[in-house]
């Protein structure tokens, strides 16, 4: 994370002291480097620079946040979708609608109707209703729909069990053994323009091999999609690339990976699409939190800070793991718990961990949580929502607002009743 650095003993993120963005913001707060997205966005697209044809869909999902898709959206990516929502934000942010991927395994006929209507560039289609649905509906409006059919290759990323899609049993794409039945009836359909196929076999993937083998079954798929006759112009192969999250952690070099790419879709004739989310988003943020106490355990102490499982909640959703640093560190160190307020064993983000020591009223970050941490806050324990800042060089700008537990309470109502 070298946008994120010490400078006089001290943690900033670029040009921005982190004491400063605690004292003028409060925390908890995400805070995201503009510089890092640039720059790993600019490294995914050059480690594919071997590969002929190219359109790159940032995945809204890891980071949604609108002055984020518009730094992105300098950098010329498009947006994967899985949402009437993320796709609002995708236009919103100037990403044009026809670089615009709908992902996602239950899209609603009002969302499906908002994407014809914006004229978005690709649907990706998990089941064979949703491509009927699809054809009628652009039908109805003169309109015709770019469509590609999602494939489960039946292939284990080897990643966590709750973020793996490409096996068999999970609930993403259609059985590839169906598809070539499945796609020549969907391409008779009026409405609808069949271009090519899709998959997606997980996320946070640090072996290429699970990758080059779904290339290799989807090669044989547009092969035999081919001499059926079938028009194939377009592969998508999703996301997942993974990320370090702590020492000894070692994710694909982009490099690596493209060159893979390179060999695997050799003669493929096609438009390859891309949907990285975690490794353009993943080490451009952290989460800035304060100690509240250090409170005697039984074996180690337990650090209490003022973040918590409502502001990320990967560690309890898959026991995941962020550094924890301080943020102006003494050079000591110890072992402790560290936990959040909220009223849940589950709100602990690491357990008989070494650490920078900290005392009550100190700053400490969560490192590598510019990816599924915002996005998937929440207010629970009517806890406010937590903001979210920009640095870019040595400005910054609060991106995102904290949502305070007052400002929730005054949208919702009482029944007169009661």
């Amino acid at each position: 994370m070298t946008h994120f650095h010490l400078r006089d003993g001290a943690l900033w993120c670029e040009g921005v002291p982190m004491a400063r963005i605690a004292a003028e913001v409060g925390t908890p707060v995400y805070v995201y480097s503009a510089a890092a997205f640039r720059e790993q966005a600019r490294a995914f697209r050059d480690g594919l620079s071997a590969v002929p044809d190219v359109h790159l869909a940032y995945a809204i999902k890891a980071n949604p946040n609108i002055a984020v898709l518009r730094v992105l959206a300098a950098e010329g990516y498009g947006a994967d979708v899985v949402s009437g929502g993320e796709m609002a934000r995708a236009l919103a942010a100037g990403m044009p609608a026809s670089g615009i991927v709908f992902s996602g395994v239950g899209k609603t006929e009002a969302e499906l109707v908002r994407g014809l209507e914006a004229g978005i560039g690709q649907f990706n289609l998990e089941l064979e209703e949703e491509g009927v649905v699809l054809a009628r509906l652009a039908a109805a409006r003169g309109l015709t729909a770019q469509a590609v059919l999602r494939v489960n290759p039946d292939v284990d990323a080897g990643t966590h069990a709750k973020i793996s899609t490409g096996r068999k049993e999970n609930k993403f794409g259609v059985p590839i053994d169906q598809a070539p039945a499945m796609y020549a009836r969907l391409a008779a359909l009026p409405g609808l323009s069949m271009q090519g196929v899709a998959i997606h076999i997980g996320s946070q993937l640090m072996d290429l091999a699970p990758l080059a083998a779904a290339y290799a079954r989807v090669k044989r798929l547009v092969d035999e999609l081919r001499a059926a006759g079938q028009t194939v112009r377009r592969v998508d192969l999703g996301g997942g690339v993974g990320v370090a999250y702590k020492a000894g952690d070692v994710p694909p070099d982009l490099a690596d990976y493209g060159a893979m790419v390179a060999r695997a879709t050799a003669g493929w004739d096609v438009t390859l699409m891309f949907e990285p989310g975690r490794v353009i988003a993943g080490n451009a943020g952290v989460l800035l939190t304060t100690v509240i106490w250090v409170k005697p355990g039984v074996a180690h102490p337990y650090v209490i800070v003022d973040a918590a499982m409502n502001d990320l909640a990967r560690p309890a959703l898959y026991d995941a793991w962020h550094d924890f640093a301080a943020v102006a560190p003494s050079g000591e160190r110890f072992t402790a718990h560290i936990a959040g307020p909220v009223c849940e064993t589950g709100d602990t983000f690491a357990m008989e961990r070494e650490v920078d020591r900290v005392a009550g009223g100190d700053l400490a970050v969560f490192r590598t949580a510019g990816a599924y941490g915002a996005t998937m806050a929440s207010t629970y324990n009517s806890r406010a929502l937590v903001p979210e800042v920009l640095v870019d060089g040595d400005r910054y700008a609060v991106v995102a607002d904290r949502i305070t537990p007052e400002t929730i309470l005054a949208a919702e109502r009482v029944p007169e009743w009661l």
